[in-house]
């Protein structure tokens, strides 16, 4: 697989910020906070380019990986009342220490960045051996946490973490369009981060939802 990226550099004080944007970033998706959980509303190619995603932050612990999503077109259908703005993501190790406070700062120094094309290897996007029993041992750190700061999630965790999850995006990248309205009768396809799943620290539930119907761009 090869997944085609703008890298960023930026100062934050003494320190130089490697920041990874796709080169096309997902159109058809769009990330809402609905107070109690999160919910991403991705086509086919936007869950397979964010499991992409999910998978680089995985291998690269020194980088921040930002998605922009906020400018994106709503899903046709409804989704729940009571969502705020659209969000952007960024996914990040927990050993960068990065504060989301810092984020607004570092995003406007962002200039057109340089473009590369990572190799992943198709090993990396099977199933993982998850040892369930393991996720819910006290000694257990591979976890993610949230953050929300400047209309962007930041979701912090672990290579394993990140290299065990992204297996939810390929999941409704290959079995969404099953569940399409001129294709099946139930024409409704999702998955979750479930919250007693032993993945999720300071974090809330993030509800993954298959559309394949979209209004069109501002």
């Amino acid at each position: 697989m090869g997944l085609r990226v703008l890298v960023h550099r930026a100062r934050r004080g003494a320190e130089e910020l490697r920041v990874i944007r796709p080169a096309q970033p997902p159109a058809r998706a769009v990330l809402l906070d609905h107070d109690r959980y999160l919910g991403a509303y991705i086509d086919e190619h936007a869950a397979r380019s964010i499991a992409e995603l999910w998978l680089l932050a995985a291998r690269s612990p020194r980088s921040l990986i930002h998605v922009p999503l906020r400018a994106n077109a709503m899903p046709a259908h409804a989704v729940p009342d009571g969502f705020g703005p659209p969000l952007d993501l960024v996914l990040l190790h927990h050993s960068l220490q990065f504060a989301a406070s810092d984020w607004k700062q570092v995003r406007r120094r962002l200039g057109p960045g340089r473009p590369q094309t990572v190799s992943l290897r198709e090993a990396e996007a099977e199933a993982p051996a998850v040892d369930h029993e393991a996720r819910h041992h006290r000694e257990n750190r591979d976890l993610f946490h949230e953050h929300l700061h400047a209309e962007t999630l930041f979701m912090t965790g672990s290579a394993k973490v990140f290299r065990d999850t992204a297996q939810h995006f390929l999941d409704v990248s290959r079995n969404g369009p099953l569940h399409s309205p001129d294709r099946h009768s139930h024409a409704h396809y999702c998955t979750r981060l479930y919250a007693d799943a032993g993945i999720l620290g300071n974090a809330r539930e993030l509800h993954i939802e298959y559309c394949d119907q979209w209004e069109a761009s501002a």
